[in-house]
């Protein structure tokens, strides 16, 4: 736990310090006490201490910006004072997008003081008549005793602080499920969206698949979404007690969404297409406790790595093994997880303050991996990973979402529908600026490389009707009487003042994962961009250490950077400093596969977008 590690959360630190890298968090429960400090029983100011440590603990110095704030106490503030509470919680939460956590009981340097039962009593008071004038709901996530220089017992409370924003656009997180095939990653979605447990024989994935191959065979091979909300008090909400998805999402202030991807390596590409495409905040990883690390597990850890989207792991089926199986599971992804490819934290949860902890180091440190033991047919430990889900805050700062904002509009189009009395709907991610009914924009490019103007009739977000799309935010698209035909998947909705450009020839600097041959002149593999998914064809290859290499073998690791030429016309915005997956399969036996990370460093030719109204000849 990088900077919020201290004797509050159980755990030992030093300033500006935190543990080495492979070594494995535990974080104790309310009764763990610290090995922190200096040698036992001398004394400080006069008092003994007895076997307490000398040096009090403490936080991190508060920061201004970010959505957590320090109150040593709030007792009878006064109108100024209260207003200017107040206004520091607007700003707080206004950080935070709509969340924010008050540690009580900290002064701003993050010295741990603690209050008295009364006095605790009346500051939470306090907080909850500020939530109340800013329309938010407080809920006590934890206390602890803290042993600060007096002789009766002090306290410090943790607050979450939840409003519903005032234009109603709840906080949505995204979150990519994967994992081998049958590790029970649709199972584990319908428990907690449905809020029913599994039979033992799958009955709880049953609404989530598509297709009827997959009722039958049991497994995912298309991508599918499912929502599970939490309103203010940070009660859950799914459909147990809302029967649409509309529902849903006016009662809740946070919303997660799964997006749950195929674990067959029949259709690796589509789960390559979902973690580049759909732009998931993090991703959980699902490992079955009786198979362990098995599968497509390696290869779906790797492509979170190299995307680097932050991860997060459920060990499932703990019901169906000994609790030794369970611990030899653990004990192997922990070996993974500390290898230098990975260069993760594990942090094993068995409480829910194990859960809060878990949820803050998760998005404040990259290196920080939790890992839950759960099953979805006893629902053993399945609250643990609801509090995680419920505290996790969102991985983006206010300022970057302001600054994605105030860009022209970009809208990637994933999917494409037709519906009655509706017409030609598209659904995706809007990657920057804000969307509005009616807007005007262009689409493309086609397969000549022009692009098209629309407008947008109506939008929604989890098939509720929304007003406005901000960066970010994925929703659906209702484009009336245009034309579908005219569409496909990896097209992009534009700004007509951007002025987008197409690319049909790039450089790229490539890593070899593994290959089953040579990487050779000629080879043909899909690149995936964003939500561009493409052929392209490798038209020369350079070694870094010599000036030209005709072939690159099949030795991990291995470096080049090549020329490729796509077989049609894509739009990127940025290619520089993205890292998208590169998989091919033309070209070599139909078992042999290859993959690549490549690293866009610039275009070898970028051809100018004419007036929407005439098409590019290329």
């Amino acid at each position: 736990m990088d900077s919020r590690v201290s004797e509050l959360f159980g755990g030992c630190c030093r300033p500006g310090g935190g543990p080495a890298v492979g070594g494995t968090l535990k974080a104790r429960g309310a009764g763990g006490s610290s090995s922190c400090g200096g040698p036992k029983g001398k004394k400080k100011n006069g008092r003994n201490r007895g076997s307490k440590a000398n040096n009090p603990p403490y936080l991190p110095p508060e920061a201004e910006d970010g959505n957590i704030e320090y109150k040593l106490k709030l007792v009878n503030p006064s109108q100024y004072r209260f207003e200017h509470l107040v206004t520091q919680m607007k700003w707080r939460l206004q950080e935070g997008r709509g969340e924010a956590v008050y540690q009580i009981g900290v002064e701003d340097n993050g010295l741990l003081v603690g209050l008295a039962e009364e006095e605790m009593r009346a500051s939470l008071k306090t907080l909850h008549r500020m939530a109340e004038k800013v329309g938010a709901d407080i809920t006590v996530l934890r206390e602890r005793e803290v042993d600060y220089d007096s002789d009766m017992p002090r306290k410090i409370t943790e607050v979450l602080v939840r409003k519903v924003p005032d234009n109603q656009q709840f906080l949505d997180l995204r979150v990519a499920v994967l994992g081998n095939v049958d590790s029970g990653k649709s199972t584990l979605l319908g428990v907690l969206t449905q809020g029913e447990l599994d039979n033992g024989r799958g009955r709880a994935r049953l609404n989530l698949f598509r297709h009827l191959h997959e009722i039958q065979s049991g497994r995912t091979s298309s991508i599918s979404f499912e929502i599970l909300g939490f309103n203010s008090k940070g009660e859950v909400v799914n459909y147990s007690d809302s029967r649409t998805a509309e529902e849903i999402c006016e009662s809740s202030s946070k919303m997660i969404t799964f997006i749950d991807l195929a674990g067959h390596h029949k259709y690796l590409h589509t789960t390559i297409f979902g973690l580049t495409s759909y732009c998931p905040d993090c991703a959980l990883l699902l490992v079955s406790a009786n198979t362990g690390i098995a599968g497509t597990t390696r290869e779906h850890l790797g492509l979170a790595l190299a995307l680097k989207v932050p991860f997060f792991i459920v060990v499932s089926k703990v019901d169906l093994c000994a609790k030794t199986t369970v611990e030899r599971t653990v004990r192997q992804l922990e070996r993974v997880l500390k290898q230098p490819g990975c260069h993760k934290v594990p942090m094993l949860v068995t409480s829910e303050d194990d859960a809060v902890t878990a949820a803050q180091q998760f998005a404040q440190s990259p290196n920080v991996t939790p890992i839950f033991t759960l099953s979805s047919v006893s629902g053993e430990s399945l609250d643990l990973l609801k509090v995680f889900l419920n505290i996790l805050p969102p991985l983006t700062n206010s300022k970057e979402q302001e600054e994605l904002m105030q860009q022209l509009t970009e809208f990637q189009v994933d999917e494409i529908y037709t519906v009655p009395e509706v017409g030609t709907v598209v659904g995706g991610t809007l990657s920057s600026g804000i969307c509005r009914e009616g807007d005007q924009l262009v689409v493309g490019p086609t397969d000549d490389g022009c692009f098209l103007e629309l407008r947008v009739c109506s939008i929604q977000r989890n098939r509720s009707a929304c007003r406005v799309l901000r960066a970010g935010q994925a929703a659906t698209l209702a484009l009336g009487d245009f034309d579908r035909a005219l569409l496909r998947k990896g097209m992009v909705m534009v700004s007509p003042e951007m002025n987008p450009t197409i690319c049909s020839v790039f450089e790229a600097e490539i890593v070899l994962l593994f290959h089953a041959t040579t990487f050779r002149r000629g080879f043909q593999v899909t690149v995936h961009v964003g939500n561009v998914r493409q052929t392209a064809v490798v038209e020369k290859i350079h070694a870094k250490t010599q000036a030209h290499l005709p072939e690159l073998d099949s030795s991990p690791g291995s470096e080049t950077s090549e020329i490729l030429t796509l077989l049609s016309p894509e739009w990127v915005k940025n290619p520089f400093g993205s890292l998208p997956v590169c998989w091919g399969r033309a070209g070599i036996p139909k078992k042999t596969r290859c993959a690549a990370c490549i690293v866009f460093i610039g275009y070898s030719l970028v051809l100018p977008l004419p007036p929407p109204t005439t098409c590019l000849g290329l």
